[in-house]
């Protein structure tokens, strides 16, 4: 199954770009993902192709035209109608790993740049859109933001990757930072490989990256370590009401 990629977008140029090289860029080639980029302005009714007015209210800067967005979107439905359809814009949900993952296992993906002051809000209350972010930043509009999460999905799609591994074994997995990865030579500046990792005990090396997983998340990403203890917490004891309530 091919995972499709539709943008929306003021500036279709942009795409794939990036997404045109190395891994990404090969995997397109051989026909593992299908890029459509679709420019907005296309929609809009009035000769002069206008996409955006001024904020109802007042205010600085322009907004998208509900019109012009909604039948944008029902155009990429029609393209891929299983498709989820995502907005990227500052106040959307921060996307996560485990949020990528379910994307690159389906069909593929609809993804809509703003652009300006963003989207006039009743385009989420008139069309199911997913309303996403990639990080506490505001940018120029959704074009990089939309790379970030293309890549993000392309990655994890069969074959893309060389090593089955490379996948799962990386930051984010299992709510840790990825353990710190060290190669030849062995000595830099008076720095040297971990001996552990030189002892060929692959127990010990696991046991070894396990345990700086955790120390790196802890101290690096306090948010991710107290976020992964409350959902191993919360599994715990609802195991614990489970077993409770089979012996009661």
């Amino acid at each position: 199954m091919t995972f499709n990629a539709t943008v929306l977008t003021l500036y279709p140029e942009m795409f794939p770009g990036p997404l045109g090289v190395s891994l990404a860029g090969r995997a397109l080639e051989r026909g593992d993902w299908a890029m459509n980029a679709v420019q907005i302005r296309d929609f809009a009714t009035d000769k002069h192709r206008t996409v955006d007015d001024t904020p109802a209210g007042g205010g600085a800067g322009m907004v998208l035209k509900v019109d012009v967005l909604a039948s944008v979107i029902d155009h990429a439905r029609t393209i891929s109608p299983e498709a989820p359809v995502l907005a990227m814009t500052p106040r959307g949900k921060p996307i996560t790993q485990a949020r990528v993952r379910e994307l690159a296992a389906g069909p593929g993906v609809t993804i809509l740049c703003g652009r300006f002051e963003g989207f006039d809000e009743r385009i989420f209350e008139g069309r199911e859109v997913e309303e996403v972010c990639v990080g506490d930043i505001v940018l120029s509009g959704g074009e990089c933001g939309a790379l970030l999460l293309l890549d993000a999905c392309i990655r994890l799609l069969p074959g893309v990757m060389g090593a089955a591994s490379s996948g799962t074994e990386e930051s984010f997995e299992d709510g840790l930072l990825e353990y710190p990865h060290y190669t030849r030579p062995v000595e830099w500046e008076g720095r040297t490989i971990p001996e552990v990792l030189r002892s060929g005990d692959h127990a010990k090396i696991a046991s070894w990256r396990k345990l700086q997983a955790e120390q790196d998340t802890r101290s690096r990403r306090p948010d991710l370590w107290e976020r992964r203890g409350d959902v191993r917490g919360r599994s715990a004891s609802g195991a614990r009401r489970k077993h409770e309530d089979t012996r009661s």
